[in-house]
C-alpha cells in the first residue's frame, strides 16, 4: 500500500504554479500593448530628441551636431511663433465650447427616458468618422464658398449674400474649423460626462430636493462640484487634442498656392518643414516636436493644478 502511494503523482507547489500562470496571462495581454507603445511612441520620441540636436536635412542619420541651434532658430522664427498663436486662438474657441456642449448634452440626455440609447448613439456616432473625410465634406459640400454650397444656399434663402467661408481675407474659416471639431468630438466627451453623472449617488439629489434645492442651484452646488474629477480630465484631453489639430487645417484650408499662414497650427507648420518642402529638415522638425511636447506638458500641469484647486484629497 505504501508503494502504491509513493508512485502517485503529487502536485508540487500549487500556489507557485498559479502565480506563474497569472504572470504568463498578464504578459500575454499586456505584452503586445507595451511592445506597441515602445515601438510607436517611446522610440520615435527618443529618436526625435536625438535628431533635434543635429542638422538633419534629407536624412535620419545626421552627423553634423548643432546643439541647441535648431531650438534657437524656431524660437526666433516668426512663422513658428505665429503657428503657436493659431493654436492659442483655436484652443480658446474649441476647449470651452466643447466642454459646455458636452456637459449640456450629458445633462439633457440624462433626463431623457424615451429612446435614450438612440440619442446617445446618434451624438456619439460622429466620433467614428475620419477627420480627413469630415474635413473634405465640410470643405466641398457645406462651406465651399460656391453658390451651390449648403451654407450659402441657406444664406440665399434668407436673402443674405454668399460668404467666402475659407477665404483668408476674413475670419469665417474659424467658424468652419470650430464647427467641424465640435461635430466630431462632442459625442465622445458627452459619454465621459454621462459616466461621471452616473457615478453621483442619487441620494444626494434626494437630500437636496428635501431641502428645497431645484434647477440651477442643484447643478451649481451639487452636480458640478461632484463632476470635478471628470471635468479636469475632459479639460486636459481637450487641450491636448487642440494642440494636436492637424487634419481639419491641413485638408480644409489647403489652397492652390499652398497653406496660408493662418492655416498653420504647430503640427501643420512642422509637417511642412519636415516633409512638405524640398529640404525635409528633420532636425528643425524634431526640435519643434520637442518644444510642442514641453508646451503640452506645462499647459497640462498648470491646467490640472488650477482646475483641481479645492478638490477632495
Amino acid at each position: 500500500m505504501a508503494d502504491a502511494v509513493s508512485v502517485m503523482p503529487q502536485a508540487a507547489h500549487p500556489g507557485r504554479t498559479n502565480a506563474q500562470n497569472r504572470r504568463l496571462w498578464f504578459w500575454a495581454f499586456v505584452g503586445p500593448f507595451l511592445a506597441g507603445l515602445l515601438l510607436f511612441v517611446y522610440i520615435p520620441i527618443g529618436w526625435s530628441l536625438y535628431l533635434s540636436f543635429f542638422d538633419a536635412r534629407n536624412t535620419v542619420t545626421p552627423t553634423h551636431f548643432v546643439g541647441l541651434g535648431n531650438y534657437a532658430y524656431l524660437l526666433s522664427d516668426e512663422l513658428f511663433l505665429s503657428s503657436m498663436g493659431t493654436f492659442v486662438v483655436f484652443a480658446a474657441c474649441i476647449v470651452p465650447l466643447t466642454f459646455a456642449f458636452s456637459l449640456g448634452l450629458a445633462l439633457l440626455l440624462r433626463r431623457v427616458t424615451f429612446l435614450q440609447a438612440f440619442f446617445r448613439s446618434s451624438f456619439f456616432l460622429p466620433t467614428a468618422v475620419s477627420y480627413v473625410i469630415a474635413s473634405m465634406v465640410w470643405r466641398l459640400s457645406f462651406f465651399n464658398g460656391a453658390r451651390f454650397g449648403l451654407a450659402n444656399t441657406m444664406l440665399r434663402s434668407l436673402g443674405l449674400d454668399p460668404v467666402n467661408w475659407l477665404g483668408g481675407e476674413n475670419y469665417w474659416y474659424w467658424f468652419v474649423l470650430v464647427s467641424l471639431r465640435l461635430w466630431l468630438q462632442v459625442g465622445f466627451y458627452m459619454i465621459l460626462f454621462i459616466a461621471g453623472l452616473n457615478a453621483i449617488d442619487p441620494q444626494v439629489y434626494e437630500a437636496a430636493a428635501i431641502d428645497g434645492a431645484t434647477g440651477f442651484a442643484v447643478f451649481r452646488s451639487i452636480t458640478f462640484p461632484l463632476l470635478r474629477g471628470t471635468s479636469v480630465a475632459v479639460a486636459m484631453l481637450l487641450l491636448i487634442n487642440a494642440f494636436q489639430a492637424f487634419d481639419e487645417f491641413f485638408n480644409t484650408l489647403n489652397t492652390v498656392g499652398g497653406y496660408p499662414p493662418y492655416a498653420r497650427p504647430p503640427l501643420v507648420y512642422l509637417y511642412l518643414i519636415s516633409f512638405g518642402g524640398g529640404t525635409q529638415d528633420l532636425g528643425i522638425g524634431s526640435a519643434g516636436t520637442m518644444i510642442l511636447t514641453l508646451v503640452i506638458l506645462v499647459f497640462s500641469l498648470l491646467q490640472n493644478r488650477v482646475l483641481a484647486i479645492g478638490a477632495d484629497r
